[in-house]
């Protein structure tokens, strides 16, 4: 029998859910009734957590599988393009966080749609035509009455009654709202849509999808992309039926069992997402492998040996218990909320000497301690450009009436309960900025490759959806070249 698992928060940066959950409801019932839990329904049901939620796991761990090389035929990379998102407080700009999107495409004959490709979650979500809200009207809608591959289906793929009255549901719930979906069977597809509908290629897979009939304003109003493709593990899905990239290899065995993942530091280049393989434009350096840590639960994380800033060691890691969770979903360097003070202390520096009254330097172009994350088969390292708030600090100087400008670290604290949590950080864009990273399906590990920006002569990069000011030292802002 499957059983209820608890969920909690892990991540504030895009999307903030705290709980997800599935209900029956009648057609006729009020959208109040949605939210009423069946808990002979519920209980027979995972509890899934998706979009950076924890998952607390119903077994024990299990050993690694042995290493599985197949032959890949092709390699499907999609552009990526980027979104600064900007926080307002009080009517005014504080910073940005970032997203990167690319397109996808559903359907016959094929709908086109964008879609983040989160590794912090395990499902494709997109708003549906029986969504009216402005919400979901300012992004594309999936039209189900217009695709003659779709199938209407209850969670677990049965087929819905044409008269029934009643049907599955799921609701996600956010830290600041929340979406209410049904289940359709589809074909989902990577890149933009073709000219003319036809022959169904490999980069297209049959999926279980969950079609968004609500959703909360905030936050979904403040992104340019349409919806979410989840790339974590099978663990985080209903079940794997819901699986993108799981699917996509049961339908096509012959293809590599890799995605990899590149992330452009510097405007003027596009980043980039591969299936069924890497591209070794992008790597600088020989990959290295780390094994996928605790995978039954779902995510895409390592197991950290140490931490380090410069030579000193984080005490919290050093008995060799904390991990990191790669997810690009998420913006910012997580930290375990009781390491926090004490890496800020250690990352913060003096602006030096030539500098020491200008408020305007930017801490990103200023030297400071190297952050080692070490995993055993390769040291994951960050600089000062990876991990500074851009704008120094006025700070008075202990026991001197006198103050002076420091650089600070830009930290996002993670609090969660075990077996995910405590010691966990998350590995966004900081990370993914730094490392091209390659993720085994089948064999359950991550490459590290220091990234390459790849020329960009003869090339057009694919622009960001909404910019922000080159050179503004807000903490999101894009770094001048």
């Amino acid at each position: 029998a499957q059983r209820a698992q608890l969920c909690l928060i892990l991540k504030s940066v895009h999307f903030l859910p705290v709980m997800l959950y599935y209900a029956r409801s009648t057609a006729s019932a009020a959208p109040s009734a949605n939210y009423q839990l069946n808990a002979g329904f519920l209980s027979a049901l995972q509890l899934i957590c998706i979009i950076g939620l924890l998952v607390v796991p119903a077994g024990a761990a299990v050993d690694e599988p042995p290493i599985v090389e197949v032959d890949s035929p092709a390699i499907h990379s999609i552009p990526l393009q980027k979104q600064y998102v900007p926080v307002q407080k009080n009517g005014k700009t504080v910073a940005y966080k970032t997203a990167y999107f690319g397109q996808v495409h559903l359907g016959n004959p094929p709908q086109p749609f964008t879609a983040v490709f989160d590794t912090g979650s395990g499902h494709v979500i997109l708003p549906s035509t029986s969504c009216p809200s402005e919400t979901c009207t300012k992004h594309r809608r999936y039209n189900r009455s217009a695709s003659t591959s779709a199938v209407d289906i209850e969670y677990d793929g049965t087929p819905l009654h044409p008269d029934a009255a009643e049907r599955d549901q799921v609701s996600i719930a956010f830290g600041t709202g929340e979406v209410l979906g049904e289940f359709v069977s589809e074909v989902v597809c990577l890149g933009a849509a073709p000219a003319t509908a036809g022959t169904k290629s490999s980069s297209c897979v049959d999926l279980r999808v969950v079609l968004g009939s609500k959703m909360s304003e905030d936050p979904f109003s403040h992104f340019d992309f349409d919806g979410v493709l989840g790339l974590g593990l099978e663990a985080l899905t209903l079940s794997p039926e819901f699986s993108f990239f799981g699917q996509m290899l049961k339908q096509n065995p012959m293809m590599q069992p890799r995605f990899s993942v590149f992330l452009a530091r510097q405007e003027g280049h596009t980043s980039m997402i591969s299936f069924g393989g890497h591209e070794e434009r992008f790597g600088e350096t020989e990959i290295q492998w780390a094994p996928v840590a605790m995978s039954e639960l779902g995510y895409w994380q390592v197991q950290l040996k140490s931490v380090r800033v410069g030579d000193q060691v984080l005490e919290e890691c050093a008995d060799g218990t904390c991990r990191a969770i790669l997810d690009t979903g998420t913006s910012l360097l997580g930290v375990p909320r009781q390491a926090v003070r004490g890496m800020h202390r250690l990352l913060a520096r003096p602006v030096p000497d030539e500098h020491a009254e200008d408020a305007s330097v930017d801490c990103r172009r200023l030297p400071g301690s190297l952050l080692n994350f070490d995993v055993g088969s390769t040291v994951v390292s960050l600089q000062p450009e990876d991990y500074s708030r851009p704008t120094p600090f006025n700070m008075t100087i202990p026991g001197q009436d006198k103050w002076r400008l420091f650089c600070r670290s830009l930290l996002l604290p993670v609090e969660m309960p075990a077996p995910l949590g405590p010691k966990v950080f998350i590995w966004g864009e900081p990370v993914l900025r730094r490392y091209y990273t390659v993720y085994d399906f089948a064999n359950k590990r991550i490459g590290f490759s220091l990234a390459k920006q790849p020329p960009t002569e003869g090339t057009e990069a694919l622009p960001a959806s909404s910019s922000a000011p080159v050179g503004s030292l807000l903490s999101g802002a894009p770094l001048s070249v």
